[in-house]
Protein backbone atom coordinates (compact mmCIF):
# COMPACT_ATOMS: atom_id res chain seq x y z
CA UNK A 1 0.00 0.00 0.00
CA UNK A 2 2.99 2.33 -0.29
CA UNK A 3 1.69 3.55 -3.66
CA UNK A 4 -1.42 5.10 -2.11
CA UNK A 5 -0.97 8.63 -0.81
CA UNK A 6 -2.82 11.45 0.91
CA UNK A 7 -5.35 13.35 -1.17
CA UNK A 8 -3.42 16.64 -1.03
CA UNK A 9 -0.24 14.86 -2.17
CA UNK A 10 -2.16 13.24 -5.03
CA UNK A 11 -3.34 16.67 -6.23
CA UNK A 12 0.23 17.98 -6.05
CA UNK A 13 1.48 14.97 -8.00
CA UNK A 14 -1.00 15.66 -10.81
CA UNK A 15 0.11 19.30 -10.83
CA UNK A 16 3.74 18.24 -11.14
CA UNK A 17 2.94 15.80 -13.96
CA UNK A 18 1.11 18.51 -15.88
CA UNK A 19 4.05 20.87 -15.39
CA UNK A 20 6.50 18.29 -16.74
CA UNK A 21 4.17 17.45 -19.64
CA UNK A 22 3.78 21.12 -20.55
CA UNK A 23 7.50 21.79 -20.43
CA UNK A 24 8.22 18.66 -22.45
CA UNK A 25 5.71 19.62 -25.13
CA UNK A 26 7.19 23.10 -25.37
CA UNK A 27 10.73 21.76 -25.76
CA UNK A 28 9.71 19.10 -28.29
CA UNK A 29 7.66 21.62 -30.22
CA UNK A 30 10.60 24.00 -30.41
CA UNK A 31 12.85 21.11 -31.44
CA UNK A 32 10.58 20.68 -34.46
CA UNK A 33 12.13 23.85 -35.89
CA UNK A 34 15.61 22.36 -35.53
CA UNK A 35 14.67 19.06 -37.18
CA UNK A 36 12.32 20.22 -39.95
CA UNK A 37 13.28 23.84 -40.52
CA UNK A 38 10.53 26.25 -41.50
CA UNK A 39 7.91 23.46 -41.78
CA UNK A 40 8.56 22.65 -38.11
CA UNK A 41 7.14 26.03 -37.10
CA UNK A 42 3.64 24.53 -37.19
CA UNK A 43 4.73 21.79 -34.76
CA UNK A 44 6.44 24.40 -32.60
CA UNK A 45 3.28 26.51 -32.45
CA UNK A 46 1.09 23.53 -31.59
CA UNK A 47 3.56 22.30 -28.95
CA UNK A 48 3.86 25.73 -27.37
CA UNK A 49 0.09 26.27 -27.20
CA UNK A 50 -0.69 22.82 -25.77
CA UNK A 51 2.27 23.15 -23.37
CA UNK A 52 0.99 26.53 -22.20
CA UNK A 53 -2.49 25.09 -21.60
CA UNK A 54 -0.93 22.24 -19.60
CA UNK A 55 1.11 24.69 -17.52
CA UNK A 56 -2.01 26.78 -16.80
CA UNK A 57 -3.88 23.63 -15.73
CA UNK A 58 -0.96 22.79 -13.46
CA UNK A 59 -1.10 26.28 -11.94
CA UNK A 60 -4.84 25.86 -11.28
CA UNK A 61 -4.31 22.45 -9.63
CA UNK A 62 -1.50 23.78 -7.41
CA UNK A 63 -3.68 26.74 -6.41
CA UNK A 64 -6.62 24.43 -5.65
CA UNK A 65 -4.43 22.08 -3.58
CA UNK A 66 -3.08 25.06 -1.65
CA UNK A 67 -6.56 26.32 -0.86
CA UNK A 68 -7.65 22.84 0.24
CA UNK A 69 -4.53 22.56 2.39
CA UNK A 70 -5.37 25.72 4.32
CA UNK A 71 -8.80 24.38 5.32
CA UNK A 72 -7.76 20.76 5.97
CA UNK A 73 -8.05 19.25 9.43
CA UNK A 74 -4.68 18.78 11.12
CA UNK A 75 -4.22 15.75 13.32
CA UNK A 76 -1.50 13.52 14.72
CA UNK A 77 -1.08 10.19 12.98
CA UNK A 78 -1.51 7.30 15.45
CA UNK A 79 1.23 5.28 13.70
CA UNK A 80 4.11 7.70 13.06
CA UNK A 81 2.97 10.45 15.47
CA UNK A 82 3.62 13.19 12.90
CA UNK A 83 1.24 16.07 12.25
CA UNK A 84 -0.66 15.43 9.02
CA UNK A 85 -3.61 16.97 7.17
CA UNK A 86 -6.83 15.18 6.34
CA UNK A 87 -9.45 15.92 3.67
CA UNK A 88 -12.92 14.41 3.76
CA UNK A 89 -14.14 11.53 5.90
CA UNK A 90 -11.14 9.30 5.24
CA UNK A 91 -7.62 10.05 4.07
CA UNK A 92 -4.10 8.72 4.42
CA UNK A 93 -1.20 9.98 6.48
CA UNK A 94 1.17 12.04 4.32
CA UNK A 95 4.19 10.25 5.79
CA UNK A 96 3.38 6.59 6.60
CA UNK A 97 0.20 6.22 4.45
CA UNK A 98 -1.92 4.90 7.34
CA UNK A 99 -5.65 5.16 6.65
CA UNK A 100 -7.18 7.86 8.87
CA UNK A 101 -10.82 8.70 9.57
CA UNK A 102 -12.87 11.01 11.74
CA UNK A 103 -16.13 9.15 11.05
CA UNK A 104 -16.97 6.67 13.85
CA UNK A 105 -19.17 4.66 11.48
CA UNK A 106 -16.20 3.91 9.22
CA UNK A 107 -13.56 3.41 11.92
CA UNK A 108 -12.66 -0.07 13.09
CA UNK A 109 -11.25 1.23 16.37
CA UNK A 110 -12.51 4.13 18.50
CA UNK A 111 -10.40 6.90 20.02
CA UNK A 112 -10.96 5.45 23.52
CA UNK A 113 -9.69 2.03 22.41
CA UNK A 114 -6.67 3.65 20.77
CA UNK A 115 -5.83 5.60 23.94
CA UNK A 116 -6.16 2.47 26.09
CA UNK A 117 -3.85 0.59 23.70
CA UNK A 118 -1.27 3.37 23.91
CA UNK A 119 -1.45 3.42 27.70
CA UNK A 120 -0.95 -0.35 27.89
CA UNK A 121 2.19 -0.25 25.76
Amino acid sequence: MKFKSAKINAFRTWGLLLTMLGMGLMVLGTAGIVFWGSTGKVFAGIGLVIGLISMMASLAIYFWAGMLSTSAVQLECPECHKLTKMLGKTDRCMFCHTILTMDPAVANITADQLESQQLNH
